[in-house]
């Protein structure tokens, strides 16, 4: 059973008493305080809400489950009054307002993406206790701004070098088997495909048809792997890359190449034995290097391709594969790594058209809360009828000052972005940010297709 009075901080359980006597309003926002990145792109907060927070998520069930397991866990602390309200009042939808940016939205960091309050004084402790659920909005929204910097750096030396036809697939997630969870691997699937449309992480598809209406985002090829080479035998590799041929005769095909040796399979087996397969084949075939140091391998690769293949030389003078073969690099790649390789092929006179990189955990799984350093802050509270304007300013990190009061979004007329603040029970008139959940229900939708043309690089 999932069970939304569970899914906080333990130390939650306990702030409903700590809170100033005849406190009715809890006001926070979320926002990015730095971090690696000078743009965010916001996304995954849809999935949150119409997965956890929509409809009657409070039930006579779950109370009675959840005062049982938290009273053992911290004893006498479950606020059972404030849940049965909740049920009794509004049949277990929750009392609280949330504003945020559109999804897709690229930004700077210090602003504020997401506010959150209740709108029945009754509930100002449930405000607070949503912060563990809603914050971990920073995975999808690191992902995709990951990636989309990563579209960036490929985006820049594709034009250097060549062209940016097909930048759509230049990046495919491989990174399923290493997510912590299917759920991680969704969301965080779903955030790299904002930016691309190249995927092995079906689940991410999965979220984006059931939570943002998108028939298929990602799209693969047939492709092998170590198991479906090495199972002929190393003196067979050569019959394996055949059948590989014969099994896919036309369209885009992935190759796993480095088995035994690389340097053989891409001068003796796929330029030598199989080279009139590969061109008389109706489509293109992709050399996957897989192991060594990738800028050093993939430069490689190219050179034996290109002796065995011939290549052309493009508008802006570098060298290009023949259109029968291309590589792709899917072993090491993480943000770093994929501006050294691009960085080499441009120095040695390779464009950038001739790759495409896969990423695992470098693209799902090396991000954390502090690669953009995501916080959520109370900055706002109506006590005994008084406006109070919250915040914090340790002397100790000037970097955690937080911001004061009700905020606003605002896009200036220079098209840069700043966030205000005030006391007034108002809203601002040039508000960048929607209700986007009112009090159990899900009030605006994301399509991906909105979400992608707002991160368009």
């Amino acid at each position: 059973m999932m069970n939304l009075l569970l899914l906080t901080d333990s130390y939650k359980f306990t702030h409903w008493l700590q809170y100033p006597k005849k406190t009715t309003k809890v006001y926070s926002y979320f926002e990015s305080r730095g971090g690696e990145f000078d743009e965010i792109v916001f996304f995954g907060l849809q999935y949150y809400l119409k997965r956890y927070l929509e409809g009657q998520v409070v039930t006579r069930d779950k109370i009675d489950y959840a005062e049982e397991r938290v009273n053992a866990h911290l004893p006498g602390r479950f606020n059972r009054a404030g849940w049965e309200y909740i049920l009794d009042k509004y049949e277990g939808r929750l009392p609280i307002r949330i504003r945020a940016v559109p999804e897709g939205t690229v930004l700077p960091p210090h602003n504020v993406m997401m506010t959150v309050e209740n709108t029945d004084p009754n509930c100002y402790w449930l405000t607070n206790y949503l912060e563990t659920l809603l914050v971990m909005t920073w995975y999808p929204s690191t992902v995709a701004t990951q990636s989309r910097s990563m579209k960036q750096s490929l985006l820049y030396y594709l034009n250097e070098t060549g062209g940016v036809a097909g930048i759509d697939f230049k990046l495919h997630d491989f990174g399923f088997r290493g997510s912590t969870s299917v759920e991680s691997a969704g969301i965080g699937g779903a955030a790299h495909l904002v930016n691309f449309k190249g995927t092995d992480t079906f689940q991410a598809n999965e979220v984006l048809y059931e939570y943002y209406d998108e028939y298929m985002a990602g799209f693969s090829i047939p492709a092998s792997e170590h198991s479906t080479i090495t199972s002929w035998g190393p003196d067979r590799e050569c019959e394996a890359m055949r059948n590989m041929l014969v099994q896919y005769p036309d369209g885009l095909m992935a190759c796993v190449s480095d088995s035994f040796d690389i340097m053989r399979a891409c001068k003796s087996y796929w330029g030598g034995a199989l080279k009139d397969m590969v061109l008389e084949r109706d489509g293109v075939l992709v050399v996957r290097p897989d192991s060594g140091y990738p800028p050093k391998i993939v430069c490689q690769v190219l050179e034996a391709l290109g002796d065995a293949f011939g290549t052309t030389e493009n508008n802006e003078g570098y060298k290009v594969l023949h259109p029968k073969v291309r590589v792709i690099q899917g072993d090491g790649i993480d943000h770093e790594m994929l501006e050294i390789i691009l960085a080499h092929m441009k120095s040695n006179k390779w464009s950038a058209e001739n790759i495409a990189f896969g990423s695992g955990g470098g693209l799902l799984q090396k991000v954390n809360r502090d690669t953009c350093k995501y916080a959520f802050k109370c900055s706002y509270a109506v006590v005994d009828k008084t406006e109070i304007e919250v915040y914090k300013d340790p002397v100790t990190d000037p970097g955690k000052k937080s911001k004061r009061g009700l905020l606003s979004l605002v896009r200036n007329g220079d098209g840069s972005w700043s966030t205000k603040g005030t006391s007034m029970l108002t809203d601002f008139e040039q508000d960048e940010l929607r209700t986007v959940f009112l009090n159990g229900e899900v009030r605006e939708i994301d399509k991906l297709a909105a979400i992608r043309e707002r991160a368009k690089c």
